[in-house]
């Protein structure tokens, strides 16, 4: 950072100032001093010019309010931002509270204790609570309305200072006597803070400042210290809490009146007074701190005394009060930022977020990509790339660790220009400079350096691509020490332990070229390298210490800014000789300018470079000067006669939001000269200037003006002088036309103004030109417009041209029927077809598939579209429409559709279809998805085999024990199956004796071929039966719940015929349940006797089945108690067995009955009547 005095402020009368404080939100600076005085001051700005934004527009005093109120002097004054107030306090011990109405400050509250003198006072963080505090150790805390919250006396102590916590529950009290003690926010004491900066300190000490930034703008890095206290005698130390065991120790050499932070906690101000060497006098001096205690800068200020500093609230001035006087300062930061190909790339701070934002603003097209870092180091940019320098995050260091013993603590990484990493270096050495060229980064710490020779993917040629990656490797990192001397050359391997020994000259500033590579060391030694292989070239004493170094474009001189701010030049080729006859390399030129604080060389002249002093910009050329210009932008670039300024300041007021005004573009005196002389005076007087002041851009503007009046001698001599070949071709192509309105509209399409020649060409009527014009721009709508209001008949292959390009412009922004408008006039198919399918109108992709010829190169893709979307019948007619049959197979195979693919593959002879139902259904069973490979056999028309893994299915589950009817309805669907089995074999014997034969030998001939064709007889002929089973045992069930005994067990007595199927045990338990509660007790014995016949019980089961019996036989005699019904059913599965009612489970003896059409089970008619379905196939009873 770079600070100078800008401003001062006398106050009347000469009354000597105590105090002042600058609010952050509103500006109002306050000040105290003696007899009372008071006044309330406000600096603005009043400007419209964007260039003057910031420290460089001219600012006045909008209020100067002298406050009445206060007799004795005025010491202690503090802002409430939150609410406006101010809070004032005299020597006699007087509180004023001073509030803001309609542009005027009064008095709101008045306060007096009388006994002591008020030493402190602070406002918490959010403006609510007040802490005061008196000499006499009285402290007291009151809310923002003027009421009293609580009060304290701190007997025997001799209070200084207060400081409020950020989150308000911790108070600190400073004491005269140097101790600080630590309170919580109800005045409990917490405890003693031990100050380490006092370690062997003698004699007596006083708290002069306790400042604790409160985060609002967050912090530089996570962990950040932000609690300064600060002594009388410049001891200071800086913690990140309270209870922090390793504060920064600060001794800043001088007697300290006051400190603070600036607005985001990155810069400490100490202020105070120091003995100048030499001279038996005091001079007042701020010094500027990091929070980790590094130095940044010293301000001398004139007058006898400093009172107080205050910062303003951008962090960007800094009020001091010294005498009667307040002085202004201007601080210019050291922003992380730079430029890389038109693109800004900045970094700040958020209270949300622990990582730096690093935004890169495209500046050209003003969209930004953002980019979160944690720990950033710094941002250096050169060419289209930056490299970000951060410390390595734990994570990444533990990685690092597992492949490398020793971990390295910093990361350079490489970005292009909207933020995406391209690679990345893991570093030791702290990353203090850092320089770039367009092959090296090179950093230094302040003993060594490092340099990478980084490439780019773009930049890589085949050969180097082609090479093994460690050869590619190799020589592309190196460090040295800046030491070494002997072995610098050719040596430079990787060996980081090198780079820690100490060094008596530290580096201080870093520059390279493409050529050569500068450091700055402590002592004025600059030390110059050759790159890209590192070889000390020269040395050279300066008699100053290096700030910031920089080269010009041919490296031939160095510009030196020094420590306080003065700029040098240092020309690095010229040779002298000395006195004693030694020839010497390099020399200081005679050439000095006070207050700089940037500078940037012309990318394109050695002789050119602009500076920032103070608050303008001049431009050198040659060491002379050009008039300044107001300004307090960061210059970017500076080339072609312009140099580009960025306003920081302003942008980082909102940097989530850039704003384009805040680029500036500043164009040189001999640009600005050249410009008026040939508007001016004329094209002669105008070469003769650039003759006498040459730069291509110059040229180009005399090209250009001498184009404009059709000059083309001066035009082609101007541009053969920029070296612009695309300019002499078109002079030449201008000097073949023979009309003149036909250059002037040459000359206005080249110079971008094309409504002026398309005008020109449709008044000479070529139309054909115009319309040229237009299709070079890319403009078709205009072409469309050309073409339709042309007299003659429009070229037809040229209309479609410009159909299709705005279909095209159409569909590039997914305006999809925009475009099929376009497309359809333009008769481009393939577009269209594109169109449809992300418009998903596919009776337009539909319509056009059918439009399309045979065998049309777009059929297939269209097809393709349709599978996508799973339309399998038009994807198929697609396919057989462009003869790919085995295509359209595979699609049905896709779409599980394989009853089509099937009759697709007997329909084209294809013989591999059943082999690829075959595996699909293999691959579908070994992942156990049965249900799965039924569908594909039932839609592939195989029912059998799918039938036969139903069968499967509902026997695995039976086995389960798993509920009956879900074991029912198994066994149906798999005797439906079986059924269209049936059916597909009379359709085909039918199919084939069409014509021929009756309807029973049609019948007959089906039967004959199924047993011809079948193996497993059982499946087929038994195929309801498991379904009959389950059938019979649940309604034996249900019949026996609802009440009907006899019924029941009628029914459970059909099911012995089913113990291949049912258990025997739950048949023969079923059957005795239904006949006991029947009452008939022979059946329920013999019932009992076979069940325990069975084998399959367990000793245990049967005797429990034998107590059971035995408590029921004691009690009733094993005789059915009437006619049963048994006699009368005939044992087994006889041939004369009557067929069962499905309905009752009674036998049916009737002649007539009804049938169901599907299963072919009975019922008797008065029985079905109430059914809609038949109760086994669940078919509607018709």
């Amino acid at each position: 950072m770079f600070i100078y005095l800008s401003k001062k402020i006398a106050i009347p009368n000469n009354i000597q100032l105590r105090c002042v404080s600058w609010n952050k939100d509103q500006g109002f600076i306050a000040c105290g001093g003696e007899d009372g005085l008071l006044k309330v001051l406000k600096l603005e700005t009043q400007t419209d010019d964007t260039r003057l934004k910031g420290l460089a527009a001219p600012s006045n005093l909008s209020m100067n309010q002298t406050l009445e109120g206060h007799s004795g002097a005025v010491q202690v004054v503090t802002w409430n931002e939150h609410y406006q107030k101010l809070t004032t306090s005299d020597q006699n011990g007087l509180i004023i509270v001073w509030m803001l109405y309609k542009g005027s400050w009064y008095e709101e509250m008045i306060n007096n204790r009388n006994k002591s003198v008020v030493r402190g006072m602070s406002w918490n963080a959010d403006g609510l609570k007040i802490c005061i505090v008196y000499e006499d150790g009285a402290v007291i805390v009151g809310s923002v309305d003027g009421n009293r919250i609580w009060g304290k006396e701190l007997k025997g102590l001799q209070l200084s200072q207060v400081a409020w916590s950020p989150d308000s529950k911790v108070l600190i009290f400073g004491m005269a006597n140097g101790e600080i003690h630590i309170y919580d926010s109800q005045g409990n004491f917490i405890m003693k803070l031990v100050l380490q900066c006092l370690i062997n300190v003698t004699g007596a000490v006083s708290i002069v400042g306790i400042h604790w930034y409160s985060g609002t703008e967050g912090y530089v890095e996570p962990d950040c210290p932000c609690l300064a206290i600060c002594l009388d005698n410049g001891r200071c130390q800086i913690m990140r809490h309270e209870h922090d065991e390793n504060p920064v120790l600060l001794d800043t050499g001088i007697n300290v009146v006051g400190i603070q932070w600036n607005y985001c906690g990155s810069v400490l101000a100490v202020a105070g007074s120091q003995m100048s060497p030499g001279q038996d006098k005091q001079i007042n001096v701020v010094q500027f701190y990091t929070p980790f205690g590094e130095h940044l800068r010293t301000l001398k200020v004139p007058g006898k005394q400093m009172y107080a500093a205050s910062w303003e609230g951008g962090g960007l001035r800094i009020a001091l009060a010294v005498d009667s006087f307040i002085y202004f300062a201007n601080i210019r930061p050291d922003y992380k930022w730079g430029y890389c190909s038109n693109t800004v790339v900045y970094a700040y701070t958020r209270p949300d977020r622990l990582e730096y934002c690093v935004v890169f603003w495209d500046t050209k097209n003003n969209e930004k990509y953002i980019k979160y870092v944690k720990s950033l180091i710094s941002i250096t940019t050169c060419g289209d790339f930056c490299i970000l320098a951060t410390k390595a995050d734990e994570t990444s260091l533990q990685d690092e660790t597992e492949m490398d013993p020793v971990a390295a603590m910093y990361v350079l990484v490489l970005c292009n220009s909207i933020g995406t990493p391209l690679d990345s270096k893991y570093i030791d050495i702290d990353p203090l400079f850092v320089t770039m060229t367009k092959t090296h980064v090179i950093v230094a710490s302040k003993e060594a350096f490092y340099i990478w020779q980084y490439r780019v993917a773009k930049k890589l040629t085949a050969m180097e691509i082609n090479q093994v990656a460690p050869t590619r490797k190799e020589g592309r990192e190196r460090i040295y020490h800046i030491d070494d001397e002997t072995s610098i050359t050719g040596d430079g391997s990787l060996d980081f332990s090198r780079a820690f020994s100490a060094t008596k000259d530290a580096i201080c500033c870093i520059t390279a070229s493409d050529k050569i590579l500068i450091m700055g060391r402590e002592s004025g030694r600059i030390q110059k390298y050759s790159l890209p292989n590192v070889s000390l070239l020269q040395k050279y004493e300066l008699n100053c210490r290096s700030y910031q170094l920089s080269l010009n474009c041919n490296s031939s001189r160095l510009a030196i800014i020094d420590i306080t701010g003065i700029l040098t030049f240092f020309d690095l080729e010229t040779r002298t000789v000395d006195s004693t006859g030694q020839q010497i390399v390099g020399e200081e030129l005679k050439f000095e300018r006070k207050d700089v604080w940037d500078m940037k060389w012309a990318n394109d002249n050695p002789d050119l470079f602009a500076m920032m002093e103070k608050t303008r910009m001049y431009v050198f050329r040659n060491l002379d000067p050009e008039e300044p210009i107001q300004t307090s932008g960061y210059i970017c670039n500076f080339e072609n006669l312009e140099i580009k300024s960025v306003l920081l300041d302003e942008i980082l007021k909102e940097p989530s939001q850039p704003n384009k005004d805040y680029i500036i573009n500043f164009e040189i005196r001999s640009l600005r000269d050249s410009r008026s002389l040939i508007e001016t005076v004329g094209i002669e007087d105008a070469c003769t200037f650039i003759e006498e002041n040459p730069h291509p851009r110059l040229w180009r503007l005399l090209a250009e003006a001498a184009l404009q009046r059709l000059d083309l001698k001066t035009a082609e001599q101007a541009f053969v002088r920029c070296k612009d070949y695309q300019g002499i071709e078109f002079v030449k192509r201008l000097g073949n036309l023979q009309s003149e309105s036909m250059k002037q509209a040459e000359v206005a399409a080249y110079f971008g103004r094309f409504e002026e020649a398309e005008r020109m060409y449709l008044n000479m009527d070529r139309r054909d030109l115009a319309i040229d014009l237009r299709i070079k721009l890319g403009d078709w709508f205009r072409v469309l417009q050309l073409l339709k209001t042309g007299s003659g008949d429009a070229d037809d292959a040229l209309l479609e041209q410009a159909y299709n390009a705005i279909g095209d412009y159409f569909a590039d922004r997914q305006k999809w029927m925009n475009a099929v408008q376009y497309y359809v006039q333009g008769r481009n198919q393939e577009r269209l077809a594109e169109c449809y399918y992300m418009l998903e109108d596919y009776d337009g992709l539909d319509k056009l598939a059918n439009a399309l010829p045979e065998n049309n190169k777009l059929l297939p893709e269209i097809a393709h579209m349709f599978v996508t979307v799973g339309m399998c019948e038009q994807a198929v007619s697609a396919f057989l429409k462009c003869n790919q049959a085995k295509a359209a197979v595979e699609t049905c195979i896709h779409l599980n559709q394989w009853n089509k693919a099937v009759e697709l593959a007997k329909n084209h002879n294809m013989k591999e279809i059943g082999s690829l139902l075959a595996k699909y259904a293999s691959h579908l069973l070994e992942k156990n998805k049965i249900l799965e490979a039924v569908e594909l056999y039932r839609k592939a028309h195989h029912f059998l085999e799918a039938a036969k893994l139903m069968f499967k299915i509902a026997e695995e589950e039976a086995k389960k024990r798993t509920k009956p009817l879900r074991v029912k309805k198994l066994y149906v669907l798999a005797a439906l199956l079986i059924e269209d089995y049936h059916e597909q074999i009379k359709n085909t014997q039918r199919a084939k004796l069409k014509g021929r034969r009756s309807e029973a030998t049609t019948a007959l001939a089906g039967l004959l071929e199924e047993d011809a064709s079948l193996s497993d007889n059982r499946i087929i002929d038994n195929a309801w039966r498991g379904a009959e089973a389950y059938h019979f045992f649940l309604l034996a069930q249900r019949q026996l719940y609802e009440g009907y005994v006899d019924a029941a067990m009628k029914t459970a007595l059909h099911l012995r015929d089913y113990e291949d199927i049912i258990p025997s045990v739950e048949i023969y338990s079923l059957l005795a349940l239904s006949a006991c509660a029947n009452r008939a007790f022979g059946t329920c014995s013999k019932a009992f006797i076979k069940l325990e016949s069975l084998d399959m019980l367990t000793p245990e089961q049967r005797q429990q089945y034998e107590d059971l019996a035995l408590e029921i036989f004691i009690k009733h005699n094993p005789k059915d108690g009437k006619k049963s019904d048994l006699d009368s059913l005939p044992e087994g599965r006889g041939e004369g067995k009557l067929p069962t009612c499905i309905v009752t489970g009674r036998p049916i003896a009737d002649y007539q009955f009804w049938m169901c059409g599907i299963c072919k089970h009975c019922a008797h008619e008065q029985d079905i009547s109430n059914y809609n379905f038949c109760p086994l196939c669940h078919n509607p009873v018709g």
